[in-house]
């Protein structure tokens, strides 16, 4: 059994205490829980049993739980929790996690916080909050170690023996010179197996990645794909060193961006809590809707300036859904890869010109051979070329222009700063569903009446 099966299967198990009302049994079981996977179980369960297992949570680990937690939960566990509780929770997180924390603290709670630390920890937390929490300066943890570049190795070894403890994901350390600016990196192995009388200078990796702290959460995530690092430098305008990215926060990135682009593109909110209640769900939804119900008068006024087409010639109603369905998945295919592109940075106005004639190519290809097929079923089922002639047209026509944009909305939505998972969806459909509906019954008017 693979490690996510045996992790389902926990939870699973655990699930089924809950529903059972077995408590012991479930308290045993969230004790041998990581703190993630306490969180999706959480995450998992409605609002009453949510209570229990967070009762059941060891409190040395809530910090941790409540870090993994979407925002909605994490706000609602807080709500309830003690002034004390939050305190001692937020005590034993790292400096990044805890900036992520005290955002949703109540202020009494976050003054507390701030009480309870030592000036340079205090100081540091207020750097990290000083970045926006999408950037690299927000995702940063300034907890470093860093070294001169004149010392030996030896040297570098018993400074590290002296500390005792590295912090967490260090698989190199950072070179400083005397003023802090930051110089490049020496890899932990090359210290280990290094000649000791070797100078950190003579190890140094003078080319190893540094990041601005302005530097997007995305931006940064795709640098650490692309060079497959487990930790880089942040580094400041004046070039000092003020902390490092590591990759546990990067896949938290990564995972971020992924709901982000799967819930937006259905108009919901990247940290829709499930078990929400009926009241608040729905209130979440109703814009969406509403949006959507405004683009759906659009193609019914559209049919409506067709009345009389329709009341003569009343097997073209029969054939709207086809025309716009098929325009529609091919303008989905299109504005898919196209976000895509643009979330990796592959796609932009420079290849655009090539990327527009290749996909209207595809979708011409794509047109010609479906208006055969659905050209052919149309005489089979109506008993009449000059419909099919019309429905193939209206068919190549609709993803012809699906192609078009499918691939020119995003890139329109991107030069406005308007996220084009959020909103190209609807745009998209809009406009397959009108031209394929104009088209469709145009041809039929000026042919058929």
């Amino acid at each position: 059994m693979s490690v996510v099966s045996r992790k389902e299967a926990r939870l699973a198990a655990l699930r089924e205490a809950l529903d059972s009302g077995t408590l012991r049994p479930a308290q045993r079981m969230v004790s041998a829980l990581h703190p993630a996977e306490i969180a999706l179980l959480l995450e998992s369960v409605p609002p009453r049993q949510r209570e229990a297992v967070w009762s059941m949570v060891d409190s040395e680990l809530e910090g941790d739980v409540l870090i993994e937690l979407n925002e909605n939960v994490r706000q609602e566990l807080i709500e309830e929790m003690e002034a004390e509780e939050l305190v001692a929770a937020a005590e034993g997180l790292e400096l990044d996690d805890l900036a992520d924390l005290v955002g949703d603290l109540p202020e009494t709670v976050t003054r507390q916080v701030l009480h309870s630390m030592d000036q340079r920890d205090r100081e540091r937390l207020r750097t990290v909050l000083s970045w926006p929490e999408d950037s690299a300066g927000g995702l940063m943890n300034t907890d470093t170690v860093s070294v001169r570049p004149d010392v030996t190795l030896e040297v570098v070894l018993r400074y590290l023996r002296m500390r005792g403890e590295l912090p967490p994901r260090t698989d190199s350390l950072f070179v400083v010179d005397r003023d802090d600016r930051y110089l490049g990196t020496v890899p932990l192995t090359r210290i280990i197996t290094g000649d000791p009388e070797d100078t950190v200078g003579d190890s140094l990796d003078t080319e190893a990645p540094r990041i601005e702290p302005e530097t997007a959460a995305h931006e940064v995530a795709q640098l650490f794909q692309d060079r497959d690092l487990v930790s880089a430098a942040v580094v400041g305008a004046e070039g000092k060193l003020l902390g490092r990215v590591t990759v546990d926060d990067v896949v938290d990135v990564i995972r971020e961006e992924a709901e982000h682009s799967v819930l937006s593109m259905a108009g919901l909110q990247d940290d829709e809590d499930l078990f929400a209640g009926i009241v608040t769900s729905t209130r979440r939804r109703l814009l969406w809707l509403g949006i959507n119900l405004i683009t759906a008068f659009m193609a019914a006024a559209v049919v409506k300036n067709f009345e009389g087409t329709i009341e003569k010639v009343a097997a073209l109603a029969a054939l709207m859904p086809i025309v716009a369905s098929m325009g529609g998945i091919a303008g989905t295919q299109t504005v898919t890869l196209i976000i895509r592109g643009l979330a990796l940075g592959q796609v932009q106005w420079s290849n655009a010109r090539w990327l527009l004639f290749k996909e209207v190519a595809v979708g011409g290809v794509n047109g010609l051979l479906w208006a055969l097929v659905v050209g052919a079923v149309t005489v089979f089922w109506f008993d009449t070329w000059q419909i099919a002639i019309i429905i193939a047209a209206a068919m190549l026509i609709n993803l012809l222009a699906a192609a078009a944009v499918g691939v020119l909305v995003p890139l329109a939505l991107r030069r406005f700063d308007i996220d084009p998972a959020l909103s190209a969806g609807v745009i998209l459909t809009t406009f397959t569903d009108c031209i394929g509906f104009a088209t469709l019954l145009g041809l039929g008017a000026i042919f058929l009446v």
